[in-house]
C-alpha cells in the first residue's frame, strides 16, 4: 500500500481543511501516481474536492465515523478495519493513502511505500504528517533532487517501510 502527500519543512500539510499550496508539478505527479488506482480518504479530505465529488477515474474509499454519510460515486466505510478488509480486493500496490492526517496516521503502519513532495517553507498550518526521518522503520528510497516553482524549493522523495504490517 502507498500513500502520496505534500508536507513543508515542519511536516505541516494543512491549514483549516485546506493544502497549505498547490504546485502544478505535484498536483500532476498526483493525478499520474493515483488514475487508475484506489484512493482511501476521510470524509473531510473529500469534502475539500471541487464540489465535494469523488476524483474521477479511480476507485474513491471514505472512512467516516457517521453512520448516515453516503458519497455519491464513492465507498463509504466507518472504521478502519472495515476499508482494510475492502482493500484487500486490490493488489496493494493501486492503493494509495490520500489523507487527511488522521486517515494518513491510521494506514500508515500498514503502507509499504510513502510519496512525500517536501516543500522547503514553513506554512502557516494546523495539521500535521509524522516525521518520517524519525520512525527507524522509514528510509528514503529515491529522491528527484531539487525542483522549483517560483521561488518555491521543493523535491518528490520516495521513503520505503522495512516493516510494514499485513492487512
Amino acid at each position: 500500500m502507498n500513500l502520496i502527500v505534500a508536507v513543508d519543512k515542519n511536516w505541516a500539510i494543512g491549514l483549516k481543511n485546506r493544502l497549505l499550496v498547490s504546485i502544478p508539478e505535484d498536483m500532476k505527479f498526483f493525478r499520474t501516481e493515483t488514475t487508475g488506482k484506489v484512493v482511501v480518504m476521510g470524509r473531510k479530505t473529500l469534502e475539500s474536492f471541487p464540489n465535494g465529488l469523488p476524483l474521477k477515474n479511480r476507485t474513491n474509499i471514505v472512512l467516516t465515523a457517521n453512520p448516515d454519510y453516503d458519497a455519491k460515486g464513492a465507498l463509504v466505510f466507518h472504521n478502519v478495519e472495515a476499508v482494510l478488509d475492502e482493500l484487500k480486493k486490490y493488489p496493494a500496490e493501486d492503493v494509495y493513502i490520500i489523507g487527511g492526517a488522521a486517515i494518513y496516521e491510521q494506514f500508515l503502519p500498514y503502507c509499504s511505500v510513502a510519496h512525500i513532495t517536501k516543500i522547503d517553507y514553513a506554512y502557516e498550518a494546523d495539521t500535521y504528517f509524522p516525521n518520517l526521518d524519525e520512525r527507524p522503520e522509514w528510509s528514503v528510497e529515491a529522491s528527484s533532487g531539487e525542483k522549483t516553482y517560483y521561488d518555491l524549493e521543493f523535491e518528490f522523495v520516495k521513503y520505503r517501510n522495512s516493516a510494514p504490517k499485513e492487512i
